[in-house]
């Protein structure tokens, strides 16, 4: 046992027989983030990079917008909270505490996000990028999925250039795994803009607007878009990318993007 995963006793039943067997299960655990003091939220997530998962969220939140307002965001396991401090109040934070709604998240059951916080410039990105080249950055995604290999129970995303994986992470929720990418990227200050945002889940509109609020003109998932997702990328100019499995895909919006 580890703190992403714990053996539980289960029953297999194959072939009209049961046997008893021990079976890994992936471990989900809540986490508090405060900022400046003020509670945020709890999320249920894999405990890993929490620092990141943290940071992450609050961008996506709109309560964290340039590197140099972040103070320091301190981990404590022990509580399972994690205290991000920032040298600027965001307006955001006063306007939406408390106003919370359910998404259709797995993982990470509320969220901030107003359409008019949505509202965002159409990007123009000069990145291209072959079907190719996507469809074997997500075999290598594939490989890197340790936690998936063993229990089957977490999503995992990727950033990544044209020649190769940036960061790859691993979270029982979907919104998670992209929220430790976003913190990631925010912590070293790098650009989205020529980056390619891979994942294994749902194309959700939620997942959607984390892209485009990073910049990030290439949205590409082993599983579906959904219709607002699909909606908010012809608006806001990223390209998404489903079904991207079995040397196919189904491209979804600005498919100048992907060359053959």
């Amino acid at each position: 046992m580890n703190n992403t995963y714990r053996t539980v006793r289960a029953w297999r039943i194959k072939e009209g027989k049961r046997e008893e067997v021990e079976d890994p299960i992936t471990v989900e655990s809540p986490l508090t983030i405060y900022f400046n003091e003020n509670e945020i939220v709890t999320l249920l997530c894999t405990m890993e990079y929490l620092d990141e998962l943290a940071v992450g969220f609050l961008c996506s939140e709109g309560f964290l917008k340039d590197l140099d307002d972040l103070k320091d965001a301190v981990v404590d396991t022990e509580t399972a909270t994690v205290r991000v401090t920032s040298r600027k109040t965001a307006v955001i934070a006063e306007e939406t505490f408390l106003k919370r709604y359910i998404t259709t998240g797995c993982g990470k059951g509320t969220s901030f996000y107003h359409l008019s916080d949505a509202v965002l410039k159409p990007m123009d990105s000069d990145l291209r990028i072959s079907s190719g080249q996507i469809l074997a950055l997500m075999g290598e995604a594939q490989k890197m999925s340790e936690l998936f290999k063993t229990t089957g129970g977490v999503h995992s995303s990727a950033v990544c250039s044209k020649e190769g994986i940036l960061y790859f992470r691993e979270d029982v929720g979907r919104h998670n795994s992209v929220d430790k990418l976003i913190g990631r990227c925010f912590l070293e200050g790098i650009d989205m803009g020529d980056k390619v945002l891979l994942t294994t889940g749902r194309i959700s509109s939620e997942i959607l607007i984390k892209a485009a609020k990073m910049a990030v003109p290439v949205i590409a998932s082993r599983s579906a878009p959904t219709d607002l997702a699909v909606k908010h990328a012809e608006e806001l100019g990223v390209t998404i990318a489903g079904f991207v499995r079995n040397k196919r895909m189904n491209v979804y919006t600005f498919p100048e993007r992907i060359l053959i």
